[in-house]
């Protein structure tokens, strides 16, 4: 009753709430308020997106700029060196040696064209020692007097290829590559290739950036605008008659600024980029507009608008709108209200009566798992103390027949051993609970070899009657571990069990025990048996492949729970079938050493 009632309350505060907030919504304040906040966010936002588009965009262009920079560096580089390799290979052409030695140039020409043709070149020229054209791929050029061309006079001088830069009439430059041709220690002329960087030139006029390429001078040698060749960078900033290409450089500087004579001296109206060209101490500078920027910040703005006014729209659209409904809305509300209060108690009721059934249920399972483990530990009882008392009938009855033969001092040695067994049992009872509380018991150092020498021992009557080989394989140092003796005897003693078990019926039946020492101790146990069909639930509680009623499949689970305290894993695997030992089940005790050793002791077979 007083949870309905709380949430009696509670619906009743959120009625009253919800009425405060509707009279709060028709005030007049509220709805100036909220205009003015809607137009200051609206101005806020176009102010700040205006920024932040502004520079990101520039950013984008720049970047581009620095992009097409890179491009052309390359290319300009790549033209280069596809044309300083010619003079080398021409120079050494037989046929133009040969021209030269004996003045007949009848096919030099020609051959000069087709080699031009092969390999791209501008103009390829053929001069004699004294600097006349002998040959050319441009006839007009052919007996011109080269002899005070930078190109013949540092191509004699250094005897390899040389690059020249050269005015021309028109204002252009010439660029050419120039080797001296030697035959037999003589100069017999000067092979000159010329580089087409004006085809450069072109493709970069072809796109609104201005680009121009510098010398080590600092002169401009090559640039979309033709007017700048010959000129410093500032000289051919303050060219006032701008062709095509720096028009559209310059288009939109009197957006930017109201002084149209400084902005793009001063950089503001364009963006500069310049890049080191790694030849002879070049440089390329570029200059890109920003008319791309404003253009794509205005359009993104114009939408920003038109959202903040079909938002404004739709706001006073939802106000009249809500005025209308807000009437319906009280009606409905009271209806509403009680119809949930009716849910609620029906939700109420039926979640007590479902917590009164689970009550019950959680006392029955319970109870369940009460009588469950009290089975399961009958049976891990029955499991664990059924090969000692099978031990002790033996010794028993051993013992009989000594006191029968007048042998008493060997049937007390017998009835020593009963009384050994009968405190393994009281041991052995009380570590079955290990299964189901990890960890607790105290450990100690622990001679591996003892261990299995001890279950060996309590497996000796069952072995005894059974034609099973046993190979032990113990090294001769002492293996110590860090273990409860009790315990660790006891997972020793189901591993032998369930081998014995594997083999029996099998003929040449053997089982080889293995303890071996290096980082961790091993004690592994071998049958030659036919394996295991599934490894992957071999250690869970209730699992077992032998018959009905002759195991619960409770020995490996408890085994690797008790390896599992002593910090240690249990392991097996199924060996692969040879000519020696026709495959079985492996299963390997790893558990850390109480003083671990470097390296593995030798083993001595048994």
């Amino acid at each position: 009753m007083a949870r309905r009632a709380k949430i009696d309350d509670d619906i009743e505060s959120r009625t009253n709430g919800r009425r405060d907030f509707t009279a709060r919504l028709n005030g007049q304040w509220w709805l100036r308020a909220a205009l003015a906040l809607l137009f200051l966010g609206a101005a806020a936002t176009i102010w700040t997106t205006n920024a932040w588009l502004t520079e990101r965009f520039s950013e984008n262009t720049r970047v581009r700029s620095e992009l097409r920079l890179a491009l052309y560096t390359g290319n300009l580089m790549s033209e280069l060196q596809r044309n300083s390799v010619v003079p080398l290979l021409l120079a050494r052409d037989p046929a133009l040696i040969g021209a030269l030695n004996g003045n007949d140039f009848s096919t030099t020409s020609a051959r000069l064209m087709t080699a031009q043709k092969e390999i791209g070149a501008a103009t390829i020229r053929l001069l004699d020692a004294t600097g006349r054209v002998v040959g050319s791929t441009d006839r007009y050029q052919i007996s011109a007097n080269m002899s005070a061309a930078p190109y013949f006079v540092e191509a004699l001088r250094s005897r390899d290829t040389v690059f020249s830069v050269s005015e021309q009439a028109s204002g252009a430059y010439e660029f050419s590559y120039s080797r001296a041709v030697v035959a037999e220690g003589r100069t017999l002329g000067v092979i000159v290739v010329g580089a087409d960087l004006t085809r450069l030139e072109r493709s970069w006029a072809g796109i609104s950036d201005a680009v121009a390429v510098t010398d080590s001078e600092g002169n401009i040698i090559l640039s979309t605008e033709p007017r700048w060749r010959g000129l410093t960078l500032p000289q051919a900033l303050a060219v006032r008659s701008a062709p095509s290409a720096i028009q559209r450089a310059f288009q939109v500087t009197a957006d930017w600024t109201s002084q149209p004579a400084d902005a793009y001296l001063q950089g503001r109206a364009v963006m500069q980029s310049d890049a080191r060209v790694p030849f002879r101490g070049w440089r390329m500078i570029s200059f890109t507009a920003y008319s791309s920027v404003r253009e794509r910040v205005n359009a993104i703005l114009a939408l920003q608008i038109m959202g903040f006014a079909i938002l404004l729209a739709g706001t006073f659209w939802v106000l009249s709108r809500r005025a209308r409904m807000q009437s319906v809305a009280y009606m409905r509300e009271s209806a509403d209200l009680r119809a949930l209060n009716a849910r609620l108690t029906r939700e109420i009721a039926e979640r007590e009566r479902v917590q009164k059934e689970l009550r019950v249920a959680e006392q029955t399972m319970q109870q369940s798992s009460k009588l469950a483990a009290l089975g399961e530990m009958s049976a891990g009882v029955s499991h664990e103390l059924n090969q000692p008392l099978a031990a002790m009938k033996t010794y028993l009855a051993g013992a009989r027949l000594l006191l029968q033969r007048g042998r008493p001092e060997e049937a007390l040695s017998s009835f020593q051993r009963i009384d050994d067994l009968i405190d393994r049992m009281g041991a052995i009872t009380r570590q079955l609970k290990s299964y189901a509380r990890k960890g607790g018991e105290a450990v100690e150092p622990v001679d591996l070899r003892a261990a299995v020498s001890s279950a060996l021992t309590m497996m000796e009557p069952q072995l005894r009657t059974r034609p099973i080989r046993i190979i032990r394989n113990v090294p001769r140092q002492r293996v110590m571990v860090m273990a409860d003796r009790i315990r660790l005897e006891q997972v020793l003693i189901n591993l032998l069990r369930n081998a014995v078990d594997a083999v029996h019926g099998r003929p040449n039946a053997q089982i080889e025990i293995t303890v071996e020492a290096g980082s961790h101790a091993y004690v592994s146990v071998k049958d030659n048996g036919p394996g295991v069909s599934d490894l992957e639930k071999l250690f869970e509680p209730f699992f077992t492949t032998k018959k009905p009623g002759e195991g619960t499949g409770l020995g490996l689970a408890i085994s690797s729970s008790i390896v599992a305290d002593f910090g240690g894993r249990l392991t097996a695997h199924n060996e692969t079938a040879d000519a020696e030992n026709g495959g079985g089940a492996v299963f390997q005790v790893e558990l850390p050493l109480h003083a671990p050793t470097e390296t593995r002791p030798a083993l001595a077979a048994e």
